[in-house]
């Protein structure tokens, strides 16, 4: 014998209820197992997140990594961490005649260091030249000057320079 869909409809109140109720037994369960929890414990509404200043340590610690990842400031509380575009602030001093290093949040000293880095590298040491002033030092992969060469029989000591 085949069900009627009114019989269906009825079959899943009753079982939505019975869900319902099943639910309610799990979540009284659940709750007194945290009280107990909490009581063993001695915790306090703020440390579970809950009651008055709980969100406040949230912002502090959320302003806090916002101040340690900032690149660039000018001292007087404005700075910006780099991504995005470059504040007014910023803008207006570069205009100026400033220079973006004076604002490197911390020590400027890195910023001269890798400076002194960057001068190091251009002046590498040219160990191969050819008659029309193409170099190589040797770093990298041939440069399409010497692979001609050596194609047109140059060996690398006529090359050396």
């Amino acid at each position: 014998m085949t069900q009627s869909y009114k019989q269906i409809q009825k079959q899943i109140e009753a079982l939505q209820r019975q869900a319902e109720k099943l639910k309610n037994q799990e979540v009284d369960g659940v709750v007194a197992r945290i009280k107990e929890a909490i009581a063993h414990y001695g915790l306090t509404a703020q440390q579970l997140g809950f009651g008055p200043g709980a969100g406040v340590a949230k912002a502090k610690a959320k302003k806090a990594a916002r101040a340690t990842s900032a690149k660039y400031s000018d001292g007087s509380g404005n700075s910006w961490s780099g991504r995005g575009p470059r504040p007014h602030w910023l803008r207006d001093a570069l205009k100026a005649g400033r220079a973006l290093e004076e604002f490197a949040a911390g020590n400027a000293a890195p910023a001269r260091k890798n400076a002194k880095l960057k001068s190091s590298k251009r002046k590498s040491k040219v160990l191969y030249r050819d008659q029309q002033g193409h170099t190589w030092s040797g770093m990298g992969p041939r440069p399409r000057w010497l692979r001609e060469a050596l194609e047109a029989g140059q060996t690398l000591e006529q090359l050396a320079g």
